[in-house]
């Protein structure tokens, strides 16, 4: 299991997400503006994991750099799944949000959150 997977898993366990964006959370694909007749959320990395924390000459943490976009034609909705997938990420992984736009095209609402944060490299050793 890598980054993308465990996200995933961690979003699809949230009873909220899971009713909302069912079937429709996905790895780097983004939907047409006019496909999108209900929620969609995407995992996008940023950036490659970086090792980071080192002990003793060897690596002990990975640092992630991902965005979660949710794309949704209602505003509120957006944010509410967008804000949950913020806590998914903060309870679940320890990630924190930086930054990412808000964008509304054509009827559909985008709201994109980076967030960055570290894993142990033990919890990663045996994939």
């Amino acid at each position: 299991m890598d980054i993308l997977d465990m996200v995933y898993n961690a979003l699809i366990a949230d009873d909220y997400i899971n009713t909302h964006a069912s079937g429709r959370i996905k790895f780097y694909e983004y939907p047409e503006t006019g496909d999108v007749t209900g929620p969609y959320i995407v995992i996008d990395p940023i950036d490659s994991p970086i090792p980071a924390n080192f002990a003793d000459d060897t690596w002990t943490k990975i640092d992630y750099f991902l965005q979660i976009d949710v794309w949704s034609n209602d505003r509120k909705l957006s944010e509410q799944l967008a804000d949950k997938v913020r806590d998914v990420m903060w309870h679940q992984f320890g990630f924190k949000q930086t930054s990412g736009p808000k964008e509304y095209d054509n009827g559909v609402f985008r709201d994109a959150r980076r967030y960055r944060g570290s894993l142990y490299r033990e919890d990663f050793i045996n994939l």
